[in-house]
């Protein structure tokens, strides 16, 4: 089953400003879903429509099996979202800050000390929100998100500026939430090796347009595919002559040999040519593909 669906979705802010062309999401129950692209992709607008903050122009947006606009407020109950910047009164105490929301949601108050358990602000007493690191605030931004106990949580760059501890702090807790509580979680971000991390399916998107959709390991099988292989010999000339026999185009970088993405069996070939011509083979690497040069091959596009 799927959290969210989403079919041809198109948006627009003027008849030459196209922001989202006939966009595909399937979110499955259960996952973290990292929605990925570069700054101006689309990412957040699409966050906004399913939340409804923007009005939809055209195409379907399905959350819990429903349709978005047939059953918005009933459905956005089972949602908690973390968009842009975190809105915090700094002059209150994290207890304070959840205890105002707690009466605009109608929740349970036992619902607030949970949140803090959960997000690990329990400890922080009469500290108040503005005395908080940025960490502590995404935590907090994260702890009034859940403070409904929703089945689906959006967050867009809830890692952004945040130091490595920062961000391996968020990271543990949004797999806490996940595991422990059963939530689905999508995320969007620019920071491909935190998300990698972290989810279970990724959506990248580039101007508008859906690039790929698919598990995180139908995305590593692409990082399984060589980009190139790197030798270095005593004689990379003579090695060069020798390879460029096997109907091979190699190149020189910085000293050493570059071929385009050859099997094993070839390899091991060029390999055995080498030594039998008298050449001392220092080094044959393999370079592969990282989510990072995956992702700027589909964007570059």
């Amino acid at each position: 089953m799927s959290s969210l669906q989403i079919t041809n979705l198109v948006h627009h802010f003027s008849a030459n400003d196209m922001v989202l062309d006939n966009i595909n999401l399937e979110v499955p129950e259960g996952s973290i879903y990292g929605f990925l692209g570069p700054n101006g992709a689309g990412k957040t607008t699409t966050l906004k429509l399913i939340l409804g903050l923007l009005k939809k122009q055209q195409g379907t947006i399905t959350l819990f099996g429903k349709p978005l606009e047939k059953n918005h407020i009933d459905i956005l109950k089972r949602v908690g979202s973390l968009i842009e910047s975190p809105s915090l009164y700094g002059h209150l105490t994290a207890h304070e800050n959840l205890n105002l929301l707690q009466k605009v949601y109608q929740c349970p108050k036992t619902n607030i000390q949970e949140v803090l358990d959960l997000v690990g602000l329990a400890h922080t007493g009469k500290k108040k929100a503005g005395q908080f690191s940025l960490g502590m605030k995404q935590r907090l931004s994260i702890a009034i998100a859940l403070l409904h106990d929703p089945s689906l949580l959006i967050l867009d760059e809830p890692t952004n500026g945040l130091d490595p501890n920062g961000m391996i702090e968020i990271r543990e807790l949004l797999l806490k939430l996940n595991k422990e509580k059963g939530i689905t979680i999508i995320i969007s971000s620019h920071l491909l090796a935190e998300i990698e991390r972290l989810v279970t399916h990724i959506g990248i998107i580039n101007k508008g347009k859906l690039m790929f959709e698919g598990t995180l390991g139908e995305l590593r099988e692409k990082q399984q595919q060589l980009l190139s292989v790197i030798l270095e010999t005593d004689d990379n000339e003579k090695a060069t002559r020798i390879i460029a026999d096997n109907d091979l185009t190699p190149c020189m970088e910085e000293g050493r040999i570059v071929l385009p993405a050859i099997s094993k069996d070839t390899v091991a070939k060029i390999n055995r040519q080498l030594v039998a011509n008298g050449l001392e083979v220092y080094e044959i690497k393999a370079v592969r593909n990282d989510l990072e040069a995956i992702f700027m091959d589909f964007i570059k596009n």
